[in-house]
């Protein structure tokens, strides 16, 4: 090891995953230590990794959050790596993530792009690509939430480390394991939906909001240049949130101690922890430079901040930037949810009359506002 690079621990959680098991260890071959934790497989899944050089902990399965978080007590390097069985890390990003072990930045946490294979093609928009991960992070800052039965990801305190090349996950390689996901994920998720007492609540479950989610993600994501694969994906995880709101309707989901969901019909909530998030739009460089400025005196009082326009402003060259060709609604949309990958938003705002006027046309959920962004006080959340 070279001196002064940091060590790093690779963490999985599997159960009879004897098929996929061995291309995810190769893939993480080049950490100091691997770590897989087995919830009671009836394969070779433990005796292949074994042999890979990996400590091997069986424990029973506890939940997805609760068998991640054995896996980091696991750990005793400075930097920790999760992965699933059926991802890879890329030849690009490995040499990335070598790189942030050569020289550490002050962030305690890094993100990495999505690319999911589905039926054995790539995705791109139709699954949201890059569709940021936080699977890179230093050993003891975060811990998975355990009151969650599914979508257990770290809630970032802080913005990243943003670090090139892509995770690529292994989605499904048949129509079946396809819809056996489904499936499965629609029974953990419907556990954590508030059963409604309005019957327009189920209307707009299983009706209004999959069909606006269709519409959406075909035409505003432009999944439709996936092809016939982008389609059927989006018509998969369409059809998972009719299967949400069947289940609640049915009692089979919604337990009483459920994790409440979120408002808008999201079927789970963010907690608002570490810096405001502030991200501005600007179409002209006069509004880049004045929104450079305002961003600059948040970012000192505390805030995470960005910047949305079609050229970076002279000044800061470490203010996060996200290019868009023109400001448009479409455009717009899609670099908000860029950032919103990396980590959520709490406020946009417009820095010249264009800016203004594209967002006034978004959709409420891309125009988050804080009441108050004056003062001196610290943008912080708890």
């Amino acid at each position: 090891m070279p001196p002064g690079r940091e060590r790093v621990t690779a963490c999985l959680i599997v159960q009879d995953e004897q098929a996929r098991l061995p291309a995810a260890l190769a893939s993480v071959a080049f950490c100091d230590e691997i770590v897989v934790v087995d919830g009671g497989s009836r394969d070779r899944t433990c005796e292949i990794a074994r042999a890979a050089g990996a400590k091997v902990i069986e424990n029973s399965w506890p939940g997805f959050a609760a068998q991640r978080n054995v896996a980091l007590d696991a750990a005793t390097s400075e930097w920790v790596l999760e992965i699933d069985a059926d991802e890879r890390i890329s030849s690009p990003l490995r040499a990335n993530i070598e790189a942030l072990l050569a020289h550490p930045p002050p962030q305690d946490m890094a993100v990495f792009a999505l690319r999911n294979r589905f039926l054995g093609g790539p995705l791109g928009p139709s699954a949201k690509y890059p569709a940021y991960r936080s699977r890179l992070f230093r050993r003891g800052t975060y811990r998975h939430d355990e009151g969650r039965a599914v979508h257990e990801g770290l809630e970032l305190r802080a913005r990243p480390a943003i670090l090139d090349g892509d995770l690529e996950h292994e989605l499904a390689g048949s129509l079946r394991e396809a819809l056996t996901d489904v499936r499965r994920y629609a029974r953990l998720e419907s556990v954590h939906v508030v059963r409604p007492s309005s019957p327009l609540a189920y209307v707009k479950g299983m009706l209004m909001r999959p069909a606006a989610k269709l519409a959406y993600r075909l035409v505003v994501d432009g999944g439709w240049r996936d092809g016939w694969r982008g389609v059927l994906k989006i018509s998969l995880d369409v059809g998972s949130d009719v299967w949400v709101w069947g289940r609640v309707l049915t009692g089979r989901g919604a337990r009483p101690d459920a994790t409440p969901a979120a408002q808008g019909g999201e079927h789970f909530g963010r907690r608002r922890v570490g810096p405001v998030k502030v991200v501005a739009i600007a179409s002209s460089p006069r509004g880049a430079t004045a929104a450079l400025r305002r961003l600059g005196e948040l970012e000192r009082r505390g805030a995470d901040v960005a910047l949305i326009a079609p050229q970076r402003p002279e000044g800061d060259p470490r203010l996060p930037f996200q290019r868009v060709r023109r400001v448009g609604p479409l455009s717009v949309i899609r670099a908000i949810e860029a950032e919103m990958h990396v980590r959520p938003i709490d406020t946009v705002i417009a820095e010249d009359r264009r800016a203004r006027l594209v967002l006034r046309l978004l959709p409420g959920s891309f125009r988050p506002q804080l009441r108050d962004l004056g003062g001196s006080e610290e943008l912080r959340w708890s």
